[in-house]
């Protein structure tokens, strides 16, 4: 067993986030595991940009109000203790409610992620759905 020394929290790129978010490292695993655990916090309105997976991402909803879109799809709402998975490949992108803060642990594998365009605001107010 090891008590590990948590990192510092990180304020996140604006190249891959639109807004104020930041991170909290909770795991990286060391070869030969791949997994990878963050906390992100998300300030009300800050999303990331459309982004996929190479062997898919789960988010655990903790506070606030996510918003959750794949490319093409209808922007789900979710709230705390709702999970989402997202496949290998499908583009997506997640944020916070105009008018919530949001916090998500973000689960997955390895470093293979592909970043892609900013979500216009136009995206970001589509309509909303509380099910898929």
């Amino acid at each position: 067993m090891e008590l590990r020394t948590r990192p510092a929290t990180v304020k996140l790129p604006e190249k891959m986030f639109t807004g104020d978010a930041w991170a909290d490292v909770i795991h990286r695993g060391e070869e030969p595991s791949r997994t990878r655990a963050n906390a992100v916090h998300f300030a009300p309105g800050a999303r990331t940009a459309w982004h996929s997976y190479g062997i898919g991402q789960t988010l655990y909803i903790v506070e606030g109000i996510a918003l959750i879109q794949s490319r093409g799809g209808k922007i789900l709402e979710a709230h705390p203790g709702q999970v989402i998975w997202t496949p290998p490949g499908e583009e997506h992108w997640h944020g916070a409610a105009p008018d919530h803060f949001m916090t998500h642990i973000a689960l997955w594998e390895g470093d293979d992620v592909d970043w892609l365009d900013h979500v216009t605001d136009a995206e970001y107010a589509g309509p909303r759905t509380r099910e898929l």
